[in-house]
């Protein structure tokens, strides 16, 4: 079993495979977030906005120094193909001593989506979670009214789990039910395989 405080030394490493490259969010990762984040649509759901470059150096920084302080690991995500960077997603609400933690503030830039580049990142987070962490739950959870979200979720086999009514506030008042995902250690094996079979086209 994993020790009390190892979590985010394993998690502050490089995951790659053929598709995708995760990189923990460093300094120099800054105009290549920048160039994919002022795309509204990203953020119709997430809990933040980022509309200009003020909003994004505010996003930007807090992921930064989150990461820096130990509170969540946010990794870059790199397209493999092309180099670029195509958006971030993190590891959050890390409770080590119950095994349990979260994937989560996912985003792509709009020429990233629909390509796999969601599928194959997180099949990384999961693997390094279940096979080198020896996290017991890893969940998920998004806004009700996000379908996409939702679809991705099933497509790689995380059992929903529930509805958690007026969660939290969104940018311009509205409340938020948060849905949430997970998939356990016992499901790994079935999810991992999944996973390896490659995106499912929808």
């Amino acid at each position: 079993m994993v020790q009390i405080g190892q979590w985010i030394e394993k998690s502050r490493i490089r995951l790659e495979n053929e598709h995708v490259v995760l990189t923990p969010v460093e300094e120099k990762d800054r105009e290549g977030w920048r160039a994919q984040a002022l795309d509204s649509d990203i953020w119709t759901h997430f809990v933040t906005r980022v509309d200009d470059d003020a909003d994004f150096e505010r996003f930007f920084d807090s992921y930064l120094t989150a990461t820096e302080n130990g509170s969540r690991t946010t990794y870059t995500i790199t397209d493999a193909a092309s180099g670029r960077i195509a958006g971030s997603m993190s590891y959050g609400n890390l409770s080590e001593a119950d095994l349990r933690l979260e994937i989560g503030s996912s985003w792509l830039g709009r020429d990233f989506r629909g390509r796999g580049v969601n599928h194959w990142a997180k099949y990384l987070l999961l693997h390094q979670a279940f096979e080198v962490m020896d996290t017991e739950r890893v969940e998920f959870k998004t806004d009700v009214l996000n379908e996409r979200a939702r679809r991705g979720l099933r497509a790689i086999g995380a059992t929903e789990e529930g509805i958690l009514r007026s969660y939290n506030v969104m940018p311009g008042g509205r409340r938020r039910d948060a849905v949430y995902y997970s998939v356990l250690r016992a499901e790994w094996p079935a999810v991992r395989e999944r996973l390896e079979n490659g995106p499912r086209r929808r």
